[in-house]
């Protein structure tokens, strides 16, 4: 299994529009985030983990021409607005397969009503194979993926395990059968959005005690805003086998 870091930004991305921060100013191209998602390649098969609104310029910057399906981790924007912009997969290899809860699907029928509309169907609306998931394991091809329910200030999301590899992100508590599914873990990604609190998102110092409690082989933090500090700098503090990810890291797994 293939895991690409498409992107590790939080929900306004680094640099944040307009912003003097020196963190958002910086020349470290490891500084330049885009929105959080990753890819998975797994059997020859490409999965996307969200959609955010920096999909069409992720697909570019790791020249993805196809992909197998979507998984959705919530419905807020940073992490579905990118839907239109499969058009070019699903007019080249047909109806895409999505795979998320009742709540995102709801969300993007609204959001999205073009897509999912069955009268008067516009031409050019990208074609989709909806999979709603509940919170037990589902299959995608050969892979078996366990969601893993997450606390997101007080919004009930998903993060997924593959086999000894999860994906957590915008968690601010996990229960203690969420931490049982993170045991065994080779790879642990995680959500850390800053120094200071925050009342939805882990911030450095939660991330680090769910490392602790789960005791992955290796951890790499996403969803990291300019607050956060230097990627240089923040790298250096971190604790043995965690690492800040950045954009177009690749791990083999």
């Amino acid at each position: 299994m293939k895991i690409i870091f498409l992107g590790t930004g939080t929900s306004q991305g680094i640099p944040v529009i307009g912003c003097t921060h020196e963190v958002c100013i910086s020349k470290d191209t490891k500084d330049k985030r885009l929105r959080s998602s990753i890819a998975i390649v797994h059997d020859e098969n490409t999965y996307i983990i969200d959609c955010g609104p920096d999909f069409r310029q992720q697909m570019l910057n790791q020249k993805i021409t196809k992909i197998s399906g979507l998984l959705f981790t919530h419905f807020h924007a940073d992490h579905t607005a990118g839907l239109d912009d499969i058009r070019p997969f699903t007019q080249r290899y047909g109806s895409l397969p999505i795979f998320a809860k009742k709540d995102v699907i709801d969300s993007l029928k609204e959001r999205f009503d073009y897509i999912f509309s069955t009268m008067n169907r516009y031409v050019g609306a990208p074609s989709l194979t909806i999979n709603e998931i509940e919170n037990k394991p589902f299959q995608i091809d050969s892979l078996v993926v366990m969601p893993i329910e997450i606390d997101h200030g007080g919004l009930k999301i998903f993060g997924f395990r593959f086999n000894k590899m999860a994906y957590i992100t915008d968690a601010k508590m996990i229960s203690e059968e969420g931490k049982r599914k993170l045991l065994n873990l080779d790879v642990l990604i995680v959500n850390a959005l800053r120094i200071d609190r925050h009342p939805t998102h882990f911030n450095l110092e939660e991330a680090l005690e769910l490392v602790t409690e789960v005791q992955p082989k290796k951890t790499y933090l996403i969803h990291i805003s300019h607050k956060l500090g230097f990627h240089e700098e923040v790298s250096k503090i971190l604790p043995k086998n965690v690492f800040l990810a950045y954009d177009g890291l690749s791990l083999d797994i």
